[in-house]
């Protein structure tokens, strides 16, 4: 099935840092309101909510806490970014409410999650739509292009130097130095890594045989913890190169990416775009809506290295307090409010109208366990 190609998001960047601890924050009770985070009449909540996981929705995050703290001061919200494996683990093992996953569940997860959150299973939404830049300093090299199977042999420690002549062909008028190659990776299980080796296995399988991993699978390079880790990793050499979510890649060069017989760079509209047109994993439970990104699009509309962040939670929780918390917080993310706030600080682009209706009906069943 494909998704509706029709909402495109404009380019806004703001990059937000830091580490998250996120408190008395609510949102809407009104599981159906997708305009605005909720009305004066909304129900007001109290207790806590707690969330972990992804270290790329930092920003969007933030921008979600504030907004979402004008409707429900009585939640106490904390979300802590130790990434998206460890989200995904401590939300399967019962420590947290929800997770937030740079990757969607896997088969052997999902099968986890059932003892979990019991038959009524778990909801898994997508709210944050993101481009991953590949990041680089170099000095002199204001302009880069690098297609796939490049971007492979630099991080499976193949392609060495920035002068090799792979790197050359893709950019025949650039002066290229003879500096070593410093690639960057993640050091913790990522879902920014799985999303990018998905990339790499895909779009140059032929030179990346590792395949699609949340930790880092090759021998070499230099390992840091969260996106801020690789970002400030990058900074902090040269000739380095890595990953990372484009908002918060700061000063730092990004690549354009091959994409058919075009170059092109990493925007919140082509992220968008990519994601319009890829299709929904099949086969799993009424409220659970992974994608399965297009990583081999040829269209110089699109950008393939790109992540569907989700919030990954149960569809029924023991008490009332909780499910009405989860129920109220992912209204606002969700609604056209949420979205904004997100867009607006980490320049990410908000899900489609069709995205919104199919997320609405997994908020609307959250309630308590019988």
């Amino acid at each position: 099935m494909k998704l509706s190609t029709t909402t495109r998001a404009a380019i806004l960047t703001a990059a937000l840092a830091g580490s998250l601890s996120l408190a008395a924050c609510g949102a809407s009770n009104e599981s159906g309101s997708t305009g605005s985070a909720g009305s004066s009449s909304a129900a007001q909540l109290s207790g806590d909510l707690v969330g972990a996981g992804s270290s790329a929705q930092q920003a969007a995050m933030q921008a979600w806490q504030a907004g979402f703290n004008k409707q429900q001061p009585g939640v106490n919200f904390s979300y802590d970014p130790v990434g998206s494996g460890g989200g995904r683990e401590q939300f399967l093992a019962g420590a947290v409410d929800f997770a937030g996953s740079d990757a969607a569940l896997s088969d052997d997860e999902v099968k986890k999650a059932a003892g979990r959150c019991g038959a009524s299973g778990v909801f898994e939404l997508p709210n944050y739509i993101s481009a991953i830049a590949v990041v680089y300093n170099l000095d002199g090299v204001k302009d880069l292009n690098l297609a796939p199977n490049t971007i492979a042999g630099i991080f499976n420690g193949s392609i060495t130097t920035w002068n090799d002549p792979k790197i050359a062909a893709d950019n025949p008028s650039a002066k290229l130095p003879s500096t070593a190659i410093a690639p960057v990776h993640r050091g913790d299980k990522s879902g920014t890594t799985e999303n990018f080796t998905d990339y790499l296995s895909k779009a140059a399988g032929g030179v990346w045989t590792s395949g699609k991993v949340g930790d880092w699978p090759t021998a070499g390079g230099e390992a840091a913890n969260g996106t801020s880790g690789v970002i400030a990793s990058v900074k902090g050499g040269q000739g380095t190169i890595g990953y990372a979510d484009e908002s918060q890649a700061g000063g730092l060069g990004i690549a354009k990416i091959g994409v058919g017989s075009s170059f092109v760079a990493p925007s919140a509209k082509a992220a968008a775009a990519v994601v319009a047109n890829s299709e929904k994993v099949t086969g799993r439970g009424d409220y659970d809506f992974a994608i399965s990104v297009n990583r081999t699009t040829t269209s110089a509309d699109e950008y393939p290295i790109v992540l569907v962040s989700y919030h990954i939670g149960c569809v029924q929780y023991a008490d009332q307090a909780k499910a009405d918390a989860v129920k109220a917080f992912e209204t606002y993310v969700i609604s056209d409010e949420g979205q904004k706030a997100a867009a607006d600080a980490a320049g990410s682009s908000p899900i489609s109208a069709d995205l919104r209706d199919q997320a609405r009906t997994a908020v609307d069943a959250i309630t308590v366990a019988a």
